[in-house]
């Protein structure tokens, strides 16, 4: 048998958002400034939900686990993007890669199922009120975190990311993206990818549809209920409860509806490239105003907690003195 000289990429390079030198700098400065309220937005919402113990409830609960997930996606995503504005050559080891797409395959999935419980405990909220102590104690929600949430969805990431890098990649390595995501990887392989679309395709369609069920149901009764109650207070107060989840659902999803059900004469990856810097770069920071700025509570004790802060500093400054 012949010997075949095949060379087997050990890196890859991520071509970026832009490769046009005028806008590098403006780009980085645009994420730098996105990257930071994300940061500071979700670490400061998550701090609160755990050290006021008004916020100690289901709702804030799963709250919290969502501010989590946004820092942690966004945070695999943005850093090494904004390298991409000020290297010439953003290169990315293999391993590196492997680690990038599986944890944003696992939060990305987990953000999907989290809003779902959400929805589930508002539905709960608002339509068994007196059952809620015991259709939401602290046990289920753990559980509605835990099994479904973070030990299938790693599962299912471990599985993808290890089929994805279980094909053979012989050159080019340039990725036509800002991370190392399926579809672009999939142009550089030098394997045969049909099964492993046809995986993808049906595990985002079941995740999806699952996710998507589970608030669209849970919505419809809502808004049943709410239309029961008769007093305009009542009908107000309950549609204040949903209103900032209605909103974060409705940019999440209405991203992802724009990137995988758009006509397939229109799909590039470009389109997709854009579409991705809105649910890893940006949801993540929207998620975290969404929540401080439409929540009163929130509003209230954030307001409390910074007082305090400027009280401790004030102390400090005049023990200097």
């Amino acid at each position: 048998l012949a010997e075949v000289n095949v060379t087997y990429v050990t890196e890859f390079i991520l071509k970026g958002i832009t490769d046009k030198p005028e806008l590098q700098a403006q780009c980085f400065v645009v994420f730098l400034v996105i990257y930071l309220v994300t940061v500071l937005g979700n670490i400061g919402l998550t701090s609160l939900i755990k050290t006021d113990s008004q916020f100690h409830t289901p709702m804030y609960y799963f709250l919290s686990h969502l501010a989590f997930v946004d820092l942690c996606y966004s945070s695999i995503i943005t850093p090494k993007m904004m390298m991409n504005f000020v290297v010439e050559c953003n290169t990315i080891p293999f391993h590196a890669c492997v680690i990038q797409l599986g944890c944003f395959l696992t939060f990305v999935i987990t953000e999907c199922f989290l809003l779902a419980s959400m929805a589930y405990d508002r539905y709960v909220a608002i339509c068994k009120p007196l059952h809620y102590s015991v259709l939401m104690s602290e046990r289920v929600c753990f559980l509605l975190v835990a099994i479904p949430i973070y030990i299938y969805i790693f599962l299912v990431a471990l599985f993808h990311t290890i089929s994805t890098f279980h094909l053979t990649y012989c050159g080019p390595n340039v990725i036509n993206h800002f991370y190392c995501d399926d579809l672009p990887l999939f142009v550089l392989s030098c394997s045969n990818i049909c099964m492993k679309e046809i995986l993808i395709f049906a595990f985002a369609g079941f995740h999806m549809m699952c996710s998507s069920s589970i608030i669209l149901i849970s919505y419809i009764f809502i808004i049943a209920a709410i239309l029961r109650i008769h007093s305009t207070q009542g009908r107000h107060k309950a549609i204040s409860t949903c209103g900032s989840h209605i909103v974060a659902v409705t940019i999440f999803y209405g991203t992802l509806i724009f990137m995988y059900l758009q006509p397939k004469s229109n799909h590039s990856l470009d389109t997709d490239k854009i579409a991705s810097i809105f649910y890893t770069v940006v949801i993540p920071m929207l998620n975290s105003l969404i929540y401080n700025l439409r929540n009163k509570e929130v509003k209230e004790a954030s307001k409390k907690a910074l007082d305090k802060v400027c009280g401790i500093f004030k102390m400090l400054k005049l023990r200097k003195q």
